[in-house]
Parts: structure tokens; sequence; C-alpha cells
């Protein structure tokens, strides 16, 4: 074995070592039925990183200039409060925060309905601990989608 390979197969990491030696793990949503591509699919995680951005930076706007008084420890809290809000709220009723709008992304439950309300507050309660949307499975979910049994769809 020539030693870029090896450095290659480390760098890569596991799931390219595994395929390397001939395991098919398919495309992201496979196994929960979903399009390779278009609608219907697992968004990207860069949409997704984009999504959070917006809502956070929109959570943060509105925090500053309307809770914090000009103090930006308490922007920070009251930001969380309002992201927290804001998702229960936009995700329970329409299916997408409005930085998921923009970017074309709506949260689905893993069977294509809706969430109920109970599985909205333990996703958003969830992302709110950062922790649980940190750690994601060969699909791309975050555990905070899984433990809620959501998916994060293209529109």
């Amino acid at each position: 074995m020539d030693n870029r390979q090896a450095i290659g197969s480390w760098l890569s990491g596991p799931r390219a070592a595994a395929e390397d030696m001939g395991v098919d793990f398919g495309y992201r949503g496979e196994r929960l039925g979903l399009p390779q591509k278009g609608p219907g699919a697992i968004a990207p995680l860069g949409r997704r990183f984009g999504a959070l951005f917006i809502d956070w930076a929109l959570c943060m706007l509105i925090a500053y200039g309307l809770l914090a008084n000009g103090d930006r420890q308490a922007a920070g809290n009251w930001a969380l409060l309002i992201f927290f809000v804001l998702s229960v709220l936009t995700v329970g009723t329409i299916g997408c925060t409005p930085g998921k709008r923009l970017l074309g992304i709506r949260v689905i439950a893993e069977n294509g309905g809706r969430l109920g309300v109970v599985r909205v507050l333990v996703r958003s309660v969830l992302l709110c601990l950062a922790v649980p949307a940190l750690v994601w499975d060969r699909d791309g979910r975050g555990l905070h989608d899984r433990l809620s049994r959501a998916v994060q769809v293209r529109i």
C-alpha cells in the first residue's frame, strides 16, 4: 500500500475507508424513503447552517433593539429565548423558520406529515442546547431531529 493511500484514508475518515472496502451507504435520506435530489430530499448542511445564521441574526436584532436596552450580554440571553419561541411557533405552524423559508427548507416528520406540538417542543429545546444539533447520523440529521423524529428537507 502506498503511504499516500493510508494517509488519505485516515484524513478522509471512516466512511471513506469503508467505501473503499466496498461498503455501500447509499445517499442521504435513502433509509427514510426520500429522493436523492430535488424537492423532498434531505436539505444540505450548508443551507441548514445558513438558515440557522439568518434566524439567529434576526433574534439578536430583535433582542438588542427591543429588549436589551443596549446591553450585549442581555441581548444574547434574550436572543436564545426569542429563538426558542420563534422555532416553536414557526416550525409548529408552517413547518419552517424565516431563515429556513428563505433558503428553501422545511421541517417535516419522518412519515412526511407535520410535527406535533410535543415533538416541536422537544426539537426546539434540544436545538437551544446546541450539543444535540452537533451530533449527526449518516443521513446528516442532528440528534435533535432524530429524537423528535423530524427531517429537514428541500422545498
